[in-house]
C-alpha cells in the first residue's frame, strides 16, 4: 500500500497481538485502509514474547497450536490486505483533531485515523516475580518466568510453580520431557477443568498449599526449599530448573490518559465495543464489559463487532453486517471471472 506521513486512515489497531492480527483482516474484508501499530519489536504480543512454543487449546478451529504458529497463521490472513504495520512505535496520546484522531508516538512521529481500535492487550506486562532475594540472583541461571524454549527443560528436574492455564498448559506439554513437581499455593486450581484432569492422570507429583521458601545454588538453581503453608513443615527437593507462572503485572500506561473511562484496570466499552469517546473501539483483554471472559476466542468476536462498528462510522450509508466472508470472497471471485 503506498502511502504519505499525513495520510488518514479508516482504522488505527493499538497492538499486533492475537486480537489486532485478526481485526486488521476483519478491516481489510470491510474494505478499510488499515494501520497497525505496536510497542513492541515484534507481533504477537504476549504470545511471542513470553511463550512462543506454548501449546494453545482454546483456539477456533485448531485442537491444539503453538503459540509462534498461531501468529504466523493470523500475519498470512491480515497481510491480504496489506495493512500498513510499524513495531517500535509506542502511542503516547490520542485526541480528536476535527474529523479525525492524531496519535502521537514516542518517536515523535504522528498518525491520523478516522477511528481507532484499543487491542492492546493488558496493555504493559510483566510476569508476576517472587520475592525472595535469591530468586533476583538466579534468574535465568534455572529460574525462569516465560518459555521462549521449552527443550532447556528437557531431561532436567523441573518445579512448576501455579495452578493457572498457563502451568496447567506447560506441565502436559513437559511431561514426556521432564521429572515434574508441581505446587499451588491453594488447593483450587484456576485452569480450565479439562486441563486440571489431565495433568492429574500425568506422571507428575502435585503439591497444595505448597510455597517456595528458599531457592539454593551458588551459579545455578540446584535446590529450592518449599513449604506447607498451613502448617510451615519445610521440604527441600533438588531441582534442576523453576518455571513460574504466577500472573502478570500490568499498566495501561498512557491509555489511561486518553479520556476513555477505565474500570478494573481495563477500557470501559459499550455493546458496540465502543469507548466512551466516540469513534475509538477497543477489543480483547483490554476492554471490560458485563460479559467480558478474557480468552483470545471471544477477543476475535470482540473485534468483528468493533470493526463492523467502525466501519459504519467511517461511512454511515454501509451495512453493519456484510455477509458471511465467503459469499464476500465467492462475490470478488465471480467480479474477477467477469
Amino acid at each position: 500500500m503506498q502511502t504519505t506521513p499525513n495520510d488518514i486512515f479508516d482504522i488505527t489497531i493499538i497492538g499486533a497481538g492475537p486480537v489486532g492480527l485478526y481485526a486488521a483482516f476483519y478491516a481489510g474484508l470491510r474494505t478499510m485502509r488499515v494501520k497497525i501499530v505496536d510497542s513492541l519489536g515484534v507481533i504477537g504480543g504476549q504470545l511471542t514474547t513470553l511463550y512462543p512454543k506454548k501449546l494453545i487449546y482454546d483456539v477456533a478451529g485448531y485442537p491444539k497450536v503453538i503459540a509462534e504458529d498461531l501468529v504466523t497463521s493470523l500475519y498470512a490472513q491480515a497481510a491480504q490486505y496489506n495493512p500498513v504495520l510499524l513495531t517500535d512505535c509506542k502511542i503516547e496520546t490520542l485526541k480528536r483533531t476535527g474529523d479525525f484522531f492524531t496519535l502521537g508516538a514516542e518517536n515523535g512521529t504522528e498518525h491520523f485515523s478516522k477511528t481507532v481500535l484499543i487491542a492492546a492487550g493488558v496493555g504493559a506486562f510483566m510476569p508476576r516475580k517472587l520475592d525472595n532475594h535469591d530468586a533476583v540472583r538466579l534468574e535465568h541461571h534455572g529460574l525462569y518466568y516465560a518459555v521462549k524454549d521449552p527443550k532447556v527443560f528437557h531431561g532436567k528436574r523441573l518445579l512448576v510453580v501455579g495452578g493457572g492455564d498457563s502451568a496447567m498448559d506447560w506441565v502436559m506439554a513437559l511431561a514426556n520431557h521432564a521429572d515434574i513437581t508441581q505446587i499451588h499455593r491453594r488447593d483450587k486450581f484456576t485452569a480450565h477443568e479439562d486441563s486440571i484432569e489431565k495433568v492429574k492422570n500425568l506422571p507428575v507429583k502435585i503439591l497444595t498449599f505448597h510455597e517456595i521458601k528458599q531457592i539454593i545454588g551458588e551459579d545455578k538453581v540446584e535446590k529450592v526449599v518449599i513449604f506447607d503453608n498451613r502448617t510451615n513443615e519445610e521440604k527441600e527437593l533438588t531441582v534442576d530448573a523453576i518455571l513460574c507462572n504466577l500472573g502478570f503485572l500490568t499498566n495501561l500506561g498512557p491509555i489511561k490518559d486518553w479520556g476513555v473511562d477505565i474500570f478494573n484496570n481495563a477500557v470501559k466499552v459499550d455493546i458496540n465495543m465502543e469507548t466512551t469517546l466516540e469513534g475509538i473501539y477497543a477489543a480483547g483483554d483490554i476492554v471490560w464489559h458485563p460479559a467480558k471472559l478474557k480468552l483470545i476466542a471471544t477477543g476475535f468476536g470482540e473485534a468483528a463487532i468493533a470493526v463492523n462498528n467502525a466501519r459504519i462510522y467511517t461511512d454511515p450509508n454501509a451495512n453493519f453486517f456484510p455477509g458471511h466472508s465467503s459469499n464476500t470472497n465467492e462475490k470478488k471471485q465471480k467480479e474477477k471471472v467477469h
